[in-house]
């Protein structure tokens, strides 16, 4: 006879229970603390200055550029802290770019085009004259090597850039008397930076260079003759209605003018990888806010213009467009003779503006025509 096996009994006292459990929970306490030891210890927190080329609180520019730096600190969860500084609070708006290259501040926000002094091939990277629209100029520096080539000019100076805005198209401008033809334009003294401004010199124009915040008090003194600044929700903003009253459209120099984030690249690659995607990601949020902003606005800025200001909206003629078409011909060709990098940045524009813009010509163009046809607008 086989005798059965007693089983064997485990003590379950409450003093032994409670053992183990405290040792569980010891152990993944543990392990938790080995897994997130490494990122706790990365994870310090960033500060940053950033200056910028607008004023504050001014709309669209200013605004977008305080709303991209909260962003940064949201989006990390605070630890991002960047302490802005509208134009002439830190630095002149024109100095913000050698502020961020010398490295007493890490950021700037501003246009690009601003720099051209510094290297002619800045201005294909805010707007150029007869260049990208808004959707055009996002596909050349993402996918059709723009960014690369916008690296290569401003590690030059110890910079890097990306989008964080854009504009749209701009309106041509303020002016006392009508532009029947490119006499209109000899002698004039317009602000229109960039490359928009050289093409007016070809002209016989006198182009100004002047920051956003001095344009008002120059045009209304006569120190100007004439301006552009951004379009109907700006330059309401602005009261330029209050000194001129012909307003002309569409702009040749700036068909959609990208803004910037400048960093100091020093400073930038000494971050972590994470840091530097939120960075990248807050630039590329603030881009398409900023758009849709203006789009959202500039309707009902431009009826009050023309309803409430007594405005006279003009259209550029085909004469004056094709002289505007002439001096970006003469101004293209000696930016060529620059540098070698001047005449890469010139091939990959006239590049991506053809092959870009079959695209645009056979979608946005002809819908819109057919659209505005079909309803009667």
């Amino acid at each position: 006879m086989i005798k059965e096996k007693k089983s064997l009994k485990v003590n379950k006292s409450p003093s032994r229970r409670k053992f183990f459990k405290a040792a569980a929970a010891t152990g993944v306490a543990a392990v938790a603390a080995s897994s997130l030891a490494a990122p706790a210890v990365a994870a310090e927190r960033v500060e940053a200055a950033m200056v910028a080329t607008w004023g504050r609180d001014f709309p669209g520019l200013g605004t977008g550029a305080q709303r991209f730096a909260k962003r940064l600190s949201d989006m990390s969860d605070g630890r991002i802290q960047v302490t802005y500084y509208a134009a002439n609070e830190r630095v002149k708006a024109f100095d913000s770019f050698d502020e961020v290259a010398s490295g007493n501040s890490q950021m700037y926000h501003g246009a690009d085009y601003y720099w051209t002094k510094k290297h002619p091939a800045f201005g294909y990277f805010t707007a150029s004259p007869f260049g990208f629209t808004y959707s055009e100029m996002n596909a050349w520096i993402h996918f059709a090597g723009g960014q690369e080539l916008w690296d290569e000019l401003t590690d030059d100076f110890g910079t890097q850039s990306f989008i964080c805005g854009n504009t749209g198209v701009q309106m041509g401008g303020w002016f006392n008397k009508k532009i029947r033809s490119k006499n209109d334009l000899k002698g004039l003294k317009m602000r229109m930076p960039g490359f928009g401004g050289q093409v007016l010199g070809k002209l016989g124009g006198s182009p100004v260079s002047l920051p956003g915040g001095q344009i008002y008090e120059n045009l209304v003194s006569g120190a100007i003759d004439a301006t552009e600044w951004v379009g109907p929700w700006n330059d309401e903003a602005m009261k330029f209605y209050e000194a001129a009253k012909y307003y002309y459209y569409p702009g040749m120099h700036e068909p959609g003018s990208m803004l910037a984030c400048g960093v100091n690249k020093s400073w930038f690659t000494s971050l972590t990888k994470t840091d530097q995607m939120i960075i990248k990601t807050a630039c590329a949020w603030a881009d398409e806010l900023t758009m849709a902003e203006y789009n959202a606005k500039n309707g009902a800025a431009l009826s009050r213009l023309i309803n409430d200001h007594g405005v006279k909206l003009e259209q550029f003629n085909d004469k004056v467009y094709d002289a505007f078409a002439e001096g970006a011909r003469e101004l293209y060709d000696e930016v060529q003779q620059h540098s070698d990098l001047a005449a890469r940045c010139h091939a990959a524009f006239v590049k991506g503006r053809k092959e870009i813009g079959n695209w645009t010509n056979l979608s946005d163009s002809p819908y819109i025509s057919q659209r505005n046809r079909a309803l009667g607008i």
